[in-house]
């Protein structure tokens, strides 16, 4: 007997084992797990725009931008040529920004964005595309940004020390591997604005960005947003009639290095602030009044080993 059930064992037993190891397999198999979308973009901003990436928790960001001179102006000839195409024109709109993650959902920042304006805002992270557990298509933050210039009354055309509030929606979703998409609806609300024709508080506009992955480290970027109110003959506070371009428009590359993003673009602006660029944006794209920029990105994390 004892023989006969040796042999059984010896001949059944891996079958055993087999079957048993399977039916584990597919245990585990049907435990669902939380797949994110990674790297939907590679920065905190796509060109001028934000996108739906906030640092991680306990990490700092530290930006800097430079929007240049026009490449080229009507009338100005070969001085086109000495100013190198506006690299070298003596004029540099300059971005410089630091944001911290206190929260996984939430991204606080500061930033001087030129002309003597200050920015602060808070970016909330409300969803994250993803698959498994929850089937998410897309990602959604909120940015709140609240802008003050405190130039001198002389060299505000609207008024001194004015405040301006900037609202947006962020929706994406990453495509493909190498294809990334956002919506950027946008609210932006001015506090004081002269009496006249055509003013308003409220500006509103609809942008579209996306990001395409050449390589592991090389990415092509571009963004365009039409602004839908307040950019046609605008009466300034000293009776001026102004008109506002309602197209944004740029186009660049990133290049990822091993602690800093790079990214070289030429856009239809020389404002360094989202506000100025969406609300009262003076470069004409049917004029090629196109600019270089670039912006140096480095984060850093502050959590404790």
């Amino acid at each position: 007997m004892k023989k006969i059930f040796g042999l059984l064992l010896f001949c059944f037993g891996p079958i055993g084992i087999a079957l048993a190891q399977d039916s584990a397999a597919i245990e585990t198999k049907e435990i669902p797990t939380k797949v994110f979308a990674r790297a939907t973009f590679n920065s905190s901003h796509i060109i001028n725009l934000h996108s739906t990436e906030i640092v991680s928790k306990g990490a700092l960001e530290f930006m800097i931008s430079h929007h240049f001179t026009n490449i080229w102006n009507k009338g100005a000839g070969s001085q086109n040529v000495a100013q190198l195409f506006g690299l070298n024109s003596g004029v540099a709109h300059t971005y410089l920004s630091f944001s911290y993650s206190p929260l996984n959902w939430l991204n606080v920042g500061v930033a001087a964005s030129g002309s003597s304006t200050y920015e602060g805002w808070l970016k909330f992270r409300i969803l994250r595309q993803q698959t498994g557990v929850k089937n998410i298509p897309v990602s959604v933050s909120l940015i709140s940004l609240s802008n003050v210039n405190t130039a001198s009354d002389a060299s505000v055309e609207f008024s001194s020390n004015r405040f301006s509030f900037l609202n947006q929606l962020l929706i994406a979703r990453k495509l493909t591997p190498k294809l990334s998409l956002e919506l950027i609806p946008t609210w932006i609300h001015f506090n004081i604005v002269p009496f006249g024709i055509n003013n308003s508080n409220e500006v509103f506009s609809l942008g579209i960005a996306g990001k395409y992955k050449l390589k592991t480290k090389l990415n092509l970027t571009f963004e365009y947003t039409r602004q839908f109110n307040m950019y046609k003959n605008i009466i300034s506070k000293s009776g001026t009639i102004i008109n506002y371009n309602p197209d944004l428009a740029a186009a660049g590359i990133e290049i990822k290095t091993l602690g800093h993003l790079f990214q070289f673009y030429i856009g239809s602006t020389t404002s360094s602030s989202n506000i100025d660029q969406l609300a009262r944006n003076t470069s004409r794209i049917k004029d090629g009044n196109f600019a270089f920029g670039f912006t140096l990105n480095r984060t850093l994390s502050l959590k404790k080993n």
